[in-house]
């Protein structure tokens, strides 16, 4: 009788695993920015709950002028009830979302919202026209800011041949010079400027979150802050820095060659912008870019810190103004430079450690450039500190701007739904 038992099958051979380059965990990689991000972002804001505290406990002058009698540290400013009260009730509504779907639900409802490019044209001309309507104004009125009196002189007597015998801000003299030469006013330039600060904010939120809305919602809370708008027609202090720097951003999206190029140039605006080339460095590998492309833009950006040595060896300068041996006190002093210069942009004081809370848990869900988002506010407020603790520099509210701006495009991202995996798989068919 025939044996009918079965045969074993052959085993098949096991299948080889794709090869995988080296990377950190995702959720490891959203707590490494997160944890010194929201450390910050929590020492910053104690200025503004308790604002004589950090100097009082970090003053060599402890025992005379900050005794206990003259100033009291625990003493509460007057955004402290509203942070703290915002702060919970956001937290609340946090944890409700993780534990309740209704709560889930009404967010996803939020953040699937979408307009039409109709919609989004009209809104980025009413935005445009409302911002043109509160500032035009004041073209026609002679700069009051202390530093005018420097900038108006060297501007009238600029020339584009000084490019060469100096390391100073030529390329917004270059644009105050055709201000005035062109439109008899040195504010029109700084004007248009600003605007397109406002317009370039609209595309790039659009662009890394996919959604017009959320591009519209980052324009509107940008306008809205209370410094973008004081200075956004200045002379002394305008926003050609800033752009340059966001349009250098912008073009590792669309056209990374050629990016380090307006990042170069805002060094000619403000040399501020040197400190922003982590941010470039980490924006650059968390983009979707091919690993090959990748690495020449690094490259590309090394060319600028080559640059940047050999202008600093030619012009016998620092870039950031004069050296010092570290400041512990001026350090600590830093810390409370944005409580104090932004006291009056409420919504940015008041929804700054929220926002970075859920820019945490948007990037543990893979949200695209949620954690760049948090590296950038993480490194704008290290700057003040830094700045003083180093440089004989001081803090001045137009230098915060650029946290503005990326609160603002911080605020979009939380309403994207372009997760990381997805848009790797899309760019890789």
């Amino acid at each position: 009788m025939a044996d009918k038992r079965k045969r074993p099958e052959p085993k098949k051979a096991p299948e080889p695993r794709p090869k995988r380059s080296f990377s950190i965990k995702p959720h490891l990689l959203s707590w490494a920015v997160f944890i010194p991000t929201v450390t910050t972002v929590f020492i910053s804001l104690i200025a503004v709950v308790f604002p004589a505290l950090i100097s009082r406990t970090t003053s060599p002058f402890q025992d005379s002028v900050f005794s206990p009698n003259v100033v009291n540290p625990f003493e509460p400013g007057v955004l402290a009830a509203p942070l703290v009260i915002v702060s919970i009730i956001i937290l609340v509504i946090g944890l409700g979302y993780y534990k309740r779907s209704k709560y889930k639900v009404r967010f996803n409802k939020i953040a699937n919202f979408e307009i039409s490019q109709k919609q989004a044209l009209i809104g980025v001309i009413a935005i445009l026209v409302i911002f043109v309507a509160i500032t035009a104004n004041t073209l026609g009125q002679e700069e009051q800011w202390a530093d005018y009196t420097k900038v108006k002189p060297r501007v009238e007597s600029w020339d584009i041949s000084q490019f060469t015998k100096s390391f100073e801000p030529h390329f917004r003299y270059l644009l105050l010079s055709v201000s005035l030469h062109v439109f008899g006013s040195m504010r029109v330039i700084p004007l248009i400027t600003s605007a397109a600060l406002l317009l370039l904010t609209y595309f790039f939120t659009k662009n890394i979150t996919g959604k017009r809305f959320a591009g519209l919602v980052s324009m509107a809370l940008f306008l809205q802050s209370n410094i973008f708008v004081a200075y956004s027609t200045t002379v002394s202090y305008d926003n050609s820095w800033i752009l340059l720097y966001l349009f250098s951003l912008y073009l590792i999206l669309k056209f990374w060659p050629p990016s380090p190029i307006p990042h170069f140039l805002s060094l000619f605006s403000k040399p501020l912008t040197i400190a922003f080339l982590p941010m470039n460095f980490y924006f650059i590998a968390r983009s979707t870019l091919p690993k090959r492309f990748k690495m020449y833009s690094f490259a590309t950006y090394g060319i600028i810190i080559v640059a940047i040595i050999a202008a600093s060896a030619a012009y016998n300068t620092t870039f950031t103004g004069g050296i010092k041996p570290f400041d512990t006190f001026q350090f600590w002093q830093g810390f409370t430079a944005m409580a104090m210069q932004m006291r009056f942009d409420y919504i940015v004081i008041l929804f700054l450690l929220p926002l970075t809370v859920m820019l945490f848990f948007a990037s543990r869900r893979g949200i695209l450039h949620a954690d760049s988002i948090m590296v950038f506010i993480l490194i704008n407020l290290l700057i003040a500190p830094l700045l003083t603790a180093f440089t004989i520099e001081t803090n001045q509210p137009y230098r915060f701007v650029s946290l503005l701006l990326f609160f603002a495009i911080g605020a979009g991202v939380l309403l994207s739904n372009k997760t990381r995996k997805e848009t790797e798989l899309s760019s890789s068919t």
